[in-house]
């Protein structure tokens, strides 16, 4: 009876290709976990001392976890159905010797491949009647167990991200309903915020089209930052660089009124001290 070629046997398979060692290290222990079952397969590489343990391991478990994700079976009624290494690629390296010769190093690597089968139901039958002789929990409470926990812990993560979504939806109409303006938008219409100002919210920038923005009518000047306000002599000759609510926010951003008093009273005290500069010239030429 010819046996089935490695690539048509039945079951669930992983395989991890070019692993940096020889196909007879590897072939040394797939040799111990061929016909275990998968609980006795990882505690046996587990406790292995061979470096190629923990390469059969990783592909173990790829198996095992693509039975169940794959094929809906249960990692505690699998099996190692077969399990072997084929040589790779050899990567040829040389080593200086004596005399100026050289040695070859061959630096092997293998395809480590693992199927797992699922147990039939008279051998199932049997492991389970052997559990229950010794006291031991058998396969089918340990994957209903199994089963449970992870039921359990997806209703958590669900529970926890719609209460996360409440928080979230609370905390943005909190947001929402405590929004104040101190804008004065005229006529019965529906309120529509503006966009915050270069200069905060009572401030904005100028429209396109050269108009002027509806509740902001003070013109303020970046460069002098002086700010004119509606009726002065020199609004309608200023080109506004930004637009203000009232004069007030206008003091808060930094600007100062074009013309105000206290320009006149400084403009007042420079005259006084050059007119007594003057007068002091005058009388030390009289007494020259």
């Amino acid at each position: 009876m010819t046996a089935a070629k490695t690539n048509e046997r039945p079951g669930t398979r992983a395989k991890a290709s070019h692993i940096r060692s020889s196909a007879y290290k590897a072939r040394e222990v797939l040799n111990q976990i061929r016909g275990k079952s998968y609980a006795e397969a990882s505690e046996i590489l587990d406790f292995s001392e061979r470096g190629i343990s923990h390469e059969i391991k990783k592909v173990l478990d790829s198996a095992v976890a693509n039975a169940e994700h794959n094929d809906s079976q249960v990692a505690e009624e699998l099996f190692v159905s077969a399990c072997y290494a084929d040589e790779g690629p050899t990567l040829k390296r040389f080593r200086p010797r004596a005399r100026g010769r050289a040695s070859r190093i061959r630096k092997r690597t293998c395809h480590i491949t693992v199927i797992v089968s699922r147990y039939d139901e008279s051998t199932l039958e049997q492991i389970r009647e052997r559990e229950t002789a010794s006291g031991r929990s058998g396969t089918a409470q340990a994957a209903e167990s199994r089963r449970n926990r992870v039921e359990r812990s997806r209703a958590r993560a669900e529970a926890r991200a719609a209460a996360d979504e409440d928080t979230h939806d609370a905390e943005t109409d909190a947001e929402t309903d405590g929004i104040e303006t101190d804008l004065d938008v005229a006529g019965d219409d529906e309120i529509e915020f503006a966009p915050e100002g270069p200069y905060g919210p009572m401030s904005a920038d100028p429209p396109e089209d050269g108009s002027i923005p509806d509740g902001f009518e003070v013109k303020g000047n970046v460069d002098s930052m002086k700010y004119h306000q509606p009726g002065g002599r020199w609004y309608d000759k200023t080109v506004a660089e930004v637009y203000f609510a009232t004069a007030e926010a206008a003091e808060v951003s930094g600007f100062a009124e074009a013309g105000s008093k206290a320009e006149a009273s400084d403009d007042v005290e420079d005259v006084d001290s050059a007119d007594a500069d003057t007068t002091e010239d005058d009388e030390t030429d009289e007494e020259s």
